[in-house]
């Protein structure tokens, strides 16, 4: 093997503390960074959550309660990311709401707002008052029903059951499309003022690539941590935001809701965009007003489990796991760690569906599963420590009990967001193609099935968003389930995906596969250990007391086997769980 060269930065190099390969030097998940750079570092896990918090509640509530709900998001995401990095995958991963939920809420939402459009003038005043909560109680009756089908999922162990007979071919177009959905959304978000939207950019490239060996002299450097590089994504936001708030103090910029940015060309959404912005002083009366210190408990009455939400929770559900068990994937690359086993997948997803339980229960419009942009941040950070993330937790504990701190982070400028949304989710679509190398890059089998699967679940949304009434099958709850189905990207290009990799014919080879001579299974090139340097108990193994748990006599069967970890003595001595892939 060729050792790479040494870096050419003038004096000593902090990168040169970590491991020499670009793909070694991330912190290990046991490692605990320095007291202050952990502070620093949790506070940047933060910042990324508020920018996806900020389009997917700012898109869903309107201005006058966006504070009390996105302080009840920050706690509940707080308390899964706790459950998820103590009980679930235990990877570094912050909980949060994502695409997987805004999606089906504006198909609900939307089939809401041309019911209510159509009455206007007839209803009288009573109903009209009704409507707002009415349809914030749907929102949290979906939420409801994603943990539900989360929960499913993970203990029934489906999903890991899935994953494993997931080949590259299958997680290239996955990771990809799970970087490449948010490219509209992103788009419009930094359509508020691209030239900030543009100077965060600019920040976070040099920042986190060009100055990655930075020292400040010869005799003032950076002794054990490239620390400029690790903290590019918090010291670019902290700059452009303090431009912004001068500008906008001295009146020469002009902030945007996100509402009014995402919907302004969006044809399917103009009636309920109108209905929401008519009714925006009505909707959560009862608990926009943002106080210093708050518990976030329901203010609206229990969730509302109707026919339409309950098939818009199923439709974001099914998404959200394919969504969280790429991201688990992906995690794991980014940190050189061994291939999640099912056990731990399993885990992970069923300690998602408490979570959206949870906050759907207690009053949240959406539910939580992994975050993306927080995972690929990984790879800017160059950290991947699990003490960071529950650090990270506990902070967003804290703003959900201030929503006045809430409001701070509610106040950072939408192109801010927006940038730091379209760097993060780069990193995603980047380690997809990664996985090309495994198979046979020249077969026209293995182009075909990509470009397709990646086009037609980029193409297909679009064009479903501007026909709303295309699917009409004269019942409203399947209507919206397939409408919203079709308009998640990463639902469709992971069912396109695993059906053309598994009913085009190919050899193993161009597949990436190979066939176990002492087992006779077939496996993964990508998940068979290539020099990782952590273990799968460092990894994924619960703690003891947890473990302990999982092996009485009770949990052994179905459906709670499915998230027993193997014996310490198995895990060591065979990798079979890691490449077990359609198992013969």
């Amino acid at each position: 093997m060729v050792k790479p060269d040494r870096c050419k930065c003038m004096g000593a190099c902090p990168q040169q503390d970590f491991n020499q390969t670009d793909t070694l030097k991330t912190l290990k998940v046991d490692h605990r960074p320095p007291l202050v750079l952990n502070i620093a570092l949790a506070l940047q896990h933060v910042m990324v959550h508020a920018s996806l918090c900020a389009l997917v509640v700012g898109a869903l509530v309107p201005q006058a309660g966006k504070e009390k709900t996105a302080a009840s998001v920050f706690f509940y995401s707080g308390v899964s990311t706790l459950l998820q990095t103590c009980f679930g995958s235990r990877l570094p991963l912050i909980q949060a709401p994502s695409l997987d939920f805004l999606v089906p809420a504006l198909v609900l939402l939307g089939a809401r707002a041309g019911n209510h459009a159509a009455c206007r003038g007839q209803c009288d005043q009573s109903e009209q008052f009704e409507v707002p909560a009415h349809q914030l109680r749907e929102l949290q009756g979906m939420a409801v029903v994603v943990g539900l089908v989360q929960l499913s999922v993970g203990l029934c162990g489906v999903g890991g059951a899935v994953l494993t007979r997931c080949g590259p071919l299958v997680l290239t177009p996955v990771c990809c499309i799970l970087g490449f959905s948010i490219y509209r959304e992103a788009a419009l978000l930094c359509s508020d003022h691209w030239g900030f939207a543009l100077l965060t950019v600019v920040l976070l490239v040099c920042l986190s690539q060009h100055l990655r060996c930075w020292a400040l002299s010869a005799h003032l450097k950076l002794p054990l941590y490239p620390v400029v590089s690790m903290l590019s994504v918090l010291l670019s936001v902290l700059l452009v935001w303090v431009v912004c708030a001068a500008l906008q103090h001295c009146g020469h910029i002009t902030p945007h809701s996100v509402s009014e940015l995402l919907f302004k060309d969006d044809l399917n959404t103009t009636q309920f965009h109108d209905w929401t912005a008519a009714n925006s002083t009505n909707l959560l009366s009862a608990v926009s007003t943002a106080t210093w210190l708050s518990l976030p408990l329901p203010g609206l009455g229990l969730p509302l489990l109707s026919g339409d939400s309950i098939a818009a929770g199923i439709a974001a559900g099914l998404s959200s796991c394919i969504s969280s068990q790429a991201v688990y994937v992906l995690t794991a690359r980014l940190l050189n760690a061994p291939t999640p086993p099912a056990q731990a997948c399993n885990r992970g997803v069923s300690v998602e569906g408490l979570g959206s339980v949870l906050s759907g229960l207690m009053g949240v419009p959406v539910g939580l599963c992994s975050s993306v942009p927080n995972a690929c941040m990984t790879s800017l950070s160059q950290c991947g420590s699990r003490a960071t993330v529950q650090l990270s937790a506990v902070m967003l504990l804290v703003l959900g009990l201030f929503p006045q701190l809430t409001h701070v982070l509610t106040s950072v400028p939408l192109a801010i967001h927006g940038a730091v949304l379209s760097v993060t989710y780069t990193v995603a679509a980047a380690t997809g193609i990664t996985y090309l190398q495994y198979t046979d890059v020249d077969s026209g089998r293995n182009i075909f099935n990509t470009g397709f699967t990646v086009f037609m679940s980029l193409v297909l949304p679009r064009w479903f968003r501007m026909q709303t009434g295309f699917i009409y099958t004269g019942v409203g709850s399947l209507d919206i389930f397939l409408q919203s189905c079709l308009m998640l990207p990463v639902f469709l290009v992971s069912l396109l995906a695993f059906l053309l990799d598994h009913t085009v014919s190919g050899t193993l080879s161009e597949k990436g596969l190979e066939r176990d001579q002492s087992t006779r299974k077939i496996q993964s090139l990508a998940n068979k250990p290539q020099g990782n340097h952590q273990s799968l108990v460092t990894v994924y193994e619960p703690p003891q007391p947890v473990r302990k748990v999982l092996d009485w006599p009770g949990l052994r069967k179905f459906p709670f086997c499915a998230c027993r970890s193997l014996e310490v003595e198995k895990i060591t001595v065979t990798s079979a769980e890691m490449s077990g892939l359609l198992p013969q």
